[in-house]
């Protein structure tokens, strides 16, 4: 008999959604607009502090849109964290622009500020820095948001994995010039597929609307003088949201949970760790990440595969960004004379089950199996 699945991250459905979708069915707002569009928006807003929100198809778009609001082109660098998914810094080709990647650091995993301290001496005139909170850590920000301010260059927040996640008290995605989030399905809450462009700047979030809806001219025939994208959330996508949203804090909660869990369970080994929190903010945890000491032996292949055969699904750390073979022209700054620590992060470590709906037995599993490869 095969063994009960556990996943990685899974949605997880509550009441509140059927409730808002079957209203969007109801009143047969089945649309990139609608009540629960502007409703969602202004909800995410309440609950950042952020006070402009639009709400898109994807966190891929709401990076593409705050990278063309800041005007970025052919010919311009930008400087994205190399540690994360290519979704952070696609954008930057869609534009024609060049991204730079920018070394880790070991205290929280996120971009290195001394690293982006000497892409600045290299580049002295990028034209955003795209810095992101991985697997729902906060980074350095207020190393990070020093330096860019010095050299008069805004901040992309890739908040992506981080909604609910704070820094200082401050919500993520609230610092830079645009934040964006991600409603993936597999994120801390979901809409099936979705994002959001947050901004203080009014005027910026109009104009992603208007790029995100065709850019269409006012007019009464279709008239349009740029070029845009069909890039809006749906109605009915929106209402999801709405409803996830009320169960946010009880989700970031839950993956506290697992990651003090695993990290509990883990602290009689010393080949392990977890990955690391930043001590000025506070993680949502969506993903729980492990660290194997190099020398002991076991590697995170040897982990996944044992978890794969007992049907649990896990993940490598993200490859980073300077070693994707679509990137291979691309530089990359780091401070270590040699390989960097996103590589180390790559290579020694691996993203365990953090599915909210993991019972207190199905987390025992997981655990038994990798406290045996070592020797536990």
């Amino acid at each position: 008999m095969e063994r009960k699945r556990i996943y990685l991250a899974s949605p997880t459905m509550h009441e509140w959604e059927k409730k808002y979708v079957q209203e969007a069915f109801d009143t047969n707002w089945i649309a990139p607009v609608g009540p629960h569009v502007n409703a969602f928006e202004k909800e995410i807003s309440d609950y950042t502090g952020a006070k402009y929100a639009a709400a898109l198809s994807s966190g891929t778009a709401a990076i593409h849109l705050a990278v063309k609001l800041l005007g970025i082109g052919e010919g311009d660098i930008v400087f994205c964290s190399s540690l994360t998914f290519s979704a952070s810094c696609n954008p930057v080709r869609y534009e024609n622009a060049t991204p730079v990647f920018i070394d880790s650091e070991p205290d929280t995993w996120n971009m290195s500020p001394q690293a982006l301290e000497a892409a600045f001496a290299k580049y002295p005139h990028p034209k955003a820095v795209i810095c992101v909170h991985l697997y729902g850590t906060p980074a350095k920000l207020d190393e990070i948001l020093d330096i860019c301010r010095a050299h008069q260059t805004p901040v992309i927040e890739d908040a992506a994995e981080s909604l609910s996640a704070t820094y200082k008290g401050k919500q993520t995605g609230t610092f830079g010039t645009f934040g964006i989030y991600s409603f993936n399905g597999n994120k801390i809450i979901t809409t099936s597929g979705g994002g959001m462009l947050v901004s203080e700047n009014e005027e910026a979030i109009e104009r992603a609307r208007f790029f995100a809806t065709q850019a269409r001219d006012p007019a009464r025939h279709y008239e349009h003088s740029q070029i845009g994208y069909n890039y809006r959330m749906s109605n009915v996508d929106a209402g999801i949201g709405r409803g996830q949203l009320k169960s946010l804090d009880l989700h970031r909660s839950l993956k506290q949970d697992i990651y003090r869990t695993y990290r509990d369970a883990f602290s009689d080994i010393e080949a392990l760790s977890m990955n690391p929190m930043n001590i000025d903010g506070e993680a949502n945890n969506w993903l729980s990440c492990l660290w194997i000491l190099p020398e002991c032996g076991v590697t995170p292949d040897q982990v996944m595969d044992a978890l794969a055969e007992e049907n649990i699904e896990s993940r490598p750390i993200w490859k980073p960004m300077h070693l994707q073979p679509v990137y291979a022209d691309c530089d990359f700054i780091t401070t270590r004379s040699t390989g960097s620590y996103a590589e180390d992060v790559y290579d020694h470590g691996l993203c365990l089950p953090s599915d909210i709906k993991n019972t207190k037995e199905d987390m025992e599993r997981i655990v038994g199996i990798i406290r045996k490869l070592f020797g536990k």
